[in-house]
């Protein structure tokens, strides 16, 4: 029987004690909040991976660059990522391949590609069962594929990244890089979902 009466802090108290800490330390911690909050929302977003994927729809080499070097084609197009995230694979959707991408330890994403991950994204149901039935677990997201279709689910690994190269929409040849760019969602990019 636990006879402590003294009070626990509110997430405020422990919040402003953590700030205060840091701050002694010499570090900014509302700086680096306001810094990271405008990578995250400003930089850091799906249309990065959606323009590497629709500048590969209309250009036949960037598009094998893409496929078969992802950080080469990233930097070619003025990208970046962490140190830490060594290798960047693409991974293409055709009509008899479906990929789908997870982080079943955490939710390790190309975040600074395709943005930060979704909350469903980081759910353990989601990261524990795509891997198991991803077939279930696409359809219950509205994504209903053939019975034909061979789904591949790809865990991301300590330095390695994924993203998905949805297939090309027919009727979609007169549109330019930019009109393709905005038909591409972060959905699309981690397999959950078709253009």
């Amino acid at each position: 029987m636990n006879t402590d009466t003294t009070p626990i802090a509110t997430i405020e108290q422990r919040l402003d004690a953590i700030q205060t800490v840091l701050q002694r330390h010499g570090m900014q911690p509302t700086e680096f909040i306001n810094t990271f909050d405008e990578l995250a929302h400003e930089h850091w977003v799906p249309a990065n991976g959606a323009g590497l994927i629709a500048r590969a729809w209309t250009d036949p080499a960037f598009k094998q660059l893409l496929l078969t070097d992802g950080m080469a084609a990233i930097r070619e197009a003025g990208l970046r990522m962490p140190p830490h995230h060594r290798h960047f694979v693409v991974l293409e959707n055709t009509a008899d391949i479906h990929n789908v991408i997870c982080c079943t330890l955490c939710s390790c994403t190309a975040f600074t590609i395709i943005g930060l991950p979704p909350d469903w994204y980081k759910d353990l149901a989601y990261r524990s069962r795509v891997v198991r039935e991803a077939r279930t677990v696409l359809r219950e997201m509205g994504l209903d594929l053939p019975a034909q279709t061979q789904i591949r689910v790809w865990d991301t690994t300590a330095d390695t990244r994924y993203m998905v190269m949805p297939q090309r929409p027919s009727g979609t040849e007169a549109l330019s890089v930019e009109q393709l760019t905005a038909l591409i969602s972060k959905d699309a990019l981690i397999g959950v979902a078709l253009i």
